[in-house]
């Protein structure tokens, strides 16, 4: 768990400046008075743990966070952490959702874009992919913009690459979870390869309403659209951080390929 020794104050001001809100706009959704709010974040007034949850919720704090708050308030903290193999329930419906999305790729990753798990699709995916890059953890988006990873095989690389690193800045923006800026700086590190179906500029609006995944396969050529899904209201560490990402065939001919390479 993140520990600090920051106040309680500090940090929440930090969140507020992070969502980029202000101090009369928080306090009135959060139901207390500018003056209390402002007193909170200078550390001249302590919040209870009822006022932290409720400034959390309205900032949209991730649980891990969470905890790290109610420490430095003095407070235990109070969403447990267990590892995905012992989330019950929850990792059966994960499970689940993975295995009901085949012949299709579909896999959940943490917080970290550590896979977590898998279905059997995902190994069209992961053909090729030197060993270094597939040992535990296996880290998703690594193995994807790694030269020695999917890298070659991507069609659209300088595309797929820029709206790879622009959803982790917006991600790291928005939890400040721990390892994620270092590895955007490995991703924004490594060489981008130009091929002839990469468009002239990764900004450039392409004719597609959603920019597919175009990956070469020994089956053919796949465009692969994805979503990504996540646990409503958890109250555990580990499940506030999963993300389901499903990808779907972009046109028929690819839905035929993906049914022969998984049949």
């Amino acid at each position: 768990m993140t520990t600090t020794t920051e106040p309680v104050g500090v940090l929440l001001r930090r969140w507020r400046e992070r969502c980029r809100r202000s101090q009369l706009d928080v306090s009135l959704a959060a139901q207390l008075s500018t003056r209390h709010l402002s007193y909170i974040e200078t550390g001249r007034a302590n919040p209870s743990r009822d006022m932290i949850r409720r400034l959390c919720d309205e900032l949209d704090v991730p649980l891990r966070e969470r905890n790290v708050l109610y420490l430095a308030a003095g407070f235990a903290p109070v969403h447990a952490e267990r590892p995905f193999a012992d989330l019950g329930a929850a990792r059966e419906v994960v499970e689940a959702v993975l295995t009901g999305h085949e012949p299709n790729p579909a896999l959940a990753v943490n917080v970290r874009w550590e896979l977590l798990a898998a279905n059997r699709a995902m190994g069209v995916f992961l053909d090729g992919v030197s060993a270094e890059l597939t040992r535990p953890p296996l880290n998703v988006l690594r193995a994807t913009l790694h030269p020695d990873g999917l890298a070659p095989r991507i069609r659209n690389l300088a595309q797929w690459r820029a709206l790879v690193l622009r959803r982790v800045r917006r991600q790291l923006a928005r939890t400040s979870a721990a390892g994620l800026a270092e590895l955007l700086a490995e991703l924004e590190g490594y060489p981008v390869r130009r091929t002839g179906a990469d468009p002239p500029s990764p900004d450039e609006p392409a004719d597609d309403l959603v920019i597919p995944l175009r990956l070469s396969s020994e089956h053919g050529e796949l465009a692969l659209l994805y979503t990504t899904t996540v646990f409503g209201s958890p109250r555990d560490v580990t499940l506030d951080e999963i993300a389901v990402e499903t990808f779907f065939p972009a046109d028929a001919r690819t839905a035929g390929l993906m049914r022969a390479a998984t049949a």
